[in-house]
């Protein structure tokens, strides 16, 4: 299965670009663990890897870089495990949200200092 998923991965990369050339592309699948590489010569690069650490946990650790149509070098290492997907390192950094306003944090402070009575 994780054969197919692997191998749809890099299908999609080819498909959408079709001029791209592989120069590289690694396959590793066993019940337990597997890893994956490749990289085409447009710039796109991928690298994942992944082990069952319980019964039904992955662990999985990737990376990915590639050139934006402006020229720019992208790239993202992530982390994907029982609590979800994490970026741990990414290149321009990601986008992050606007600080809460300032009515929305007093609000929450008043809700916090005054809590709910219980119904009986």
């Amino acid at each position: 299965m994780k054969f197919f998923i692997v191998l749809a991965c890099v299908l999609a990369v080819v498909a959408a670009n079709e001029e791209a050339n592989v120069l590289r592309n690694d396959a590793e699948v066993n019940v337990d663990n597997f890893k994956y590489a490749y990289e085409f010569d447009n710039s796109i690069k991928a690298e994942q890897e992944g082990k069952l650490a319980g019964e039904d946990t992955w662990v999985v650790k990737g990376q990915y870089s590639f050139t934006s149509p402006e020229g720019e070098q992208v790239s993202l290492q992530y982390t994907a495990d029982e609590n979800g997907y994490h970026v741990d390192a990414a290149n321009p950094l990601l986008p992050t949200p606007p600080p809460i306003p300032e009515h929305i944090l007093k609000a929450i402070e008043y809700i916090n200092a005054h809590p709910p009575k219980a119904l009986n």
